[in-house]
């Protein structure tokens, strides 16, 4: 993200309008765009709105931009001799297309983490600079050069990775695997992608938890894909559901996070996980078994993944890096039937030709090396300390408005509301303060939850951030009761 120079000695509006002019004069502003606001662009470069008032006035007498009474400010279409029937409609292209966009809440969110470093961030799903391994990786790559050629890959991953892999996920998962069962993936959200985009068809019934991380995912939507719920509480969901979805619907595929589920922290019930088993063998229906927090157990006893069970092949597991070493790693990994790591990869293959090697090689040589069992040591020590920080810091500040189940794994703590709240409100509120959260509504619960996330926020930062929490909820609480719809 540009931000002007504020040792320059040309003003502050100048160097705004420059950088607008740049921007309009290199095709990535074309006529009609439409520009930020002078609110938004101002929080963005944390300036006076006044600035980009004066800034957004040059560029309007220049005859760059023009003001439309509703329909906010825009690159003029006349400048430069270009006319509407010359410009291709950018907005209809953006807006067109199968994939879709991010939902609101979370572009929101995430652009306000990109642009203001100071807010606390409750928010984001991955670890703190302060937890990843960034000296172990450093050491590993000044003690073992890397010789391997850095031409394409083979279509499933580095082979030397999923050889490690084999070993780590039977030390540390019971999953008994072999290296061509293995898929190498950029991470948990492109294992999901190939596997809605291959395996699946338009109009194809899944179940997926309620609350779940999926509803956050467009992709399932995407993919033209009929979603259907299966509640979770504390011992995860139940096996009956499934049955009455099956009967309902015919649903051909089921997406379970069994382990500290995201959002509610809970975990499967060990006899759960064998009825659903069960289900699966008889109906013929495959589980997407999604274990990113498994091994993050506070107890050191992490639960077992359903897939160390499986033993006729009806469990597609997905695990990867990004939760326990570092979100940037991009290193992720799917067990499945050889026939369908094949049609994956190769479907892999036609997107970007493969990972890149070098992360890969790195990801292999960390998961055999001691600094791995050190890493899930203090890492584990660490977010069970922010967990109990986050918890003593809510239950001072919010006692009787917030309830949750304390997890005993994962970075997220699931909070319900006492009494309900506009989602959208209660984020500006919070954004107001310096701090950010998801509402719960991103992930299809029903109005009045939150989830906070523990891992990114230092420590010292935990305790003020619910008290911004705190205040951006109680704020809400004396505005009158017609101001709250959902």
């Amino acid at each position: 993200m540009w931000t002007p120079d504020r040792k320059s000695s040309k003003p502050l509006y100048h160097q705004i309008a420059d950088y607008i002019e740049r921007r309009i004069a290199y095709g990535e502003f074309p006529p009609g765009s439409l520009l930020p606001s002078e609110r938004k662009f101002a929080s963005q470069l944390e300036v006076n709105r006044s600035t980009v008032v004066q800034a957004y006035d040059q560029l309007r007498a220049q005859g760059l931009i023009e003001g439309r009474t509703g329909s906010g400010t825009r690159v003029s279409l006349y400048k430069w001799g270009v006319t509407p029937k010359h410009t291709p409609n950018w907005r209809q292209y953006v807006e067109g297309g199968t994939f879709l966009p991010n939902l609101p809440f979370l572009r929101r969110i995430r652009e306000e983490a990109h642009n203001h470093a100071h807010m606390i961030d409750f928010a984001s799903g991955e670890l703190s600079p302060d937890l990843c391994p960034n000296d172990a990786f450093r050491q590993l790559l000044q003690d073992r050069p890397f010789h391997d050629h850095l031409g394409y890959d083979n279509p499933q991953g580095y082979v030397p990775l999923r050889e490690t892999l084999v070993t780590h996920l039977l030390n540390y998962r019971n999953i008994k695997a072999t290296d061509s069962s293995i898929l190498i993936t950029s991470g948990s959200q492109q294992s999901l992608y190939l596997i809605t985009q291959c395996l699946l068809s338009p109009g194809d019934a899944v179940a997926i938890e309620d609350p779940s991380y999926c509803y956050s995912l467009p992709m399932f939507q995407s993919a033209g894909l009929h979603l259907y719920r299966l509640p979770v509480d504390d011992k995860g969901v139940r096996p009956a559901d499934v049955l009455e979805l099956y009967r309902k619907h015919r649903i051909r595929m089921i997406f379970l996070n069994p382990q500290y589920q995201n959002p509610t922290g809970s975990v499967l019930d060990p006899a759960r996980r064998e009825q659903l088993l069960r289900i699966s063998e008889e109906l013929g229906i495959p589980i997407v078994e999604d274990d990113p927090f498994s091994l993050t157990s506070f107890q050191h006893c992490p639960p077992l993944p359903m897939k160390s069970y499986d033993t006729n092949s009806n469990v597609l597991y997905i695990g990867s890096l990004s939760k326990i070493a570092a979100s940037g790693f991009r290193i992720g990994w799917m067990v499945a039937p050889q026939s369908v790591v094949s049609r994956l990869a190769d479907a892999r293959q036609q997107m970007d030709f493969g990972l890149s090697i070098v992360p890969q090689w790195l990801a292999a040589q960390y998961l055999a090396s001691d600094y791995f069992e050190h890493q899930l040591f203090s890492l584990r020590e660490a977010l069970a300390r922010r967990c109990r920080l986050l918890v003593e810091s809510l239950r001072e500040e919010l006692s009787q408005e917030v309830s949750f189940e304390v997890p005993s794994g994962g970075l997220n703590l699931w909070c319900k509301l006492q009494k309900p709240v506009n989602d959208y409100k209660l984020l500006e509120e919070g954004i107001k303060r310096g701090v950010l959260f998801v509402p719960g509504s991103v992930y299809g619960s029903e109005p009045g939850f939150v989830r906070l996330s523990f891992a990114r926020p230092k420590e010292e930062h935990i305790r003020p951030g619910v008290v911004k929490f705190a205040e951006a909820l109680r704020f809400l609480r004396v505005m009158p009761t017609s101001s709250v719809k959902h």
